[in-house]
């Protein structure tokens, strides 16, 4: 038996913030990331289809890289996506550095400037009405599907809201 009213869509609630998605950024946007991205860069020639460079110096520079990445996984953060904000958070707990609000957010756009191929990784820019900046995303995996997560669940925000008060005019 039931005892609450069954929800229109399965684990979606007016009343509840939802996670959409979370995501822990790079080591691509540490210094450290850079250094290793410039390394691994220095030599572009290709030998059975592999740079000499990753060839030389890839193995050397993983325990480095590991030791950075393990260092963000304790004491860095995380992009959380959820169905009301996009918030940066600690990484181990739930320590909030920034938030915004999915209503203000008018284009989520990827920097091409900072897009590292090695690391298939980049930085997307939250801008709201005007133009203005609303907040960074540094060294996002895969950042134009990540920036199309975000567009959609602002676009589903905002269509939820009209729908709202169409419904809420019509009483």
């Amino acid at each position: 038996m039931l005892t609450h009213k069954p929800q229109a869509i399965s684990g979606v609630s007016p009343d509840h913030e939802t996670v959409i998605e979370e995501l822990y950024p790079s080591i691509a946007h540490t210094a450290v990331g850079e250094l290793i991205h410039r390394i691994l860069n220095c030599i572009p020639t290709r030998i059975w289809g592999m740079k000499v460079s990753n060839i030389l110096f890839g193995l050397p520079l993983a325990p480095l890289a590991a030791l950075t990445y393990l260092w963000m996984k304790v004491f860095g953060s995380r992009y959380v996506l959820t169905n009301r904000v996009v918030k940066r958070v600690k990484s181990i707990g739930y320590r909030q550095f920034e938030s915004i609000p999915l209503s203000q957010i008018v284009t989520a756009t990827v920097e091409p400037e900072s897009v590292r191929d090695f690391y298939k990784t980049g930085d997307i820019r939250l801008t709201g009405a005007g133009g203005q900046p609303l907040l960074v995303l540094e060294g996002v995996p895969r950042p134009e599907r990540f920036c199309q997560v975000i567009q959609e669940a602002c676009d589903a925000k905002r269509l939820v809201a009209s729908s709202l008060a169409r419904i809420n005019a019509r009483h």
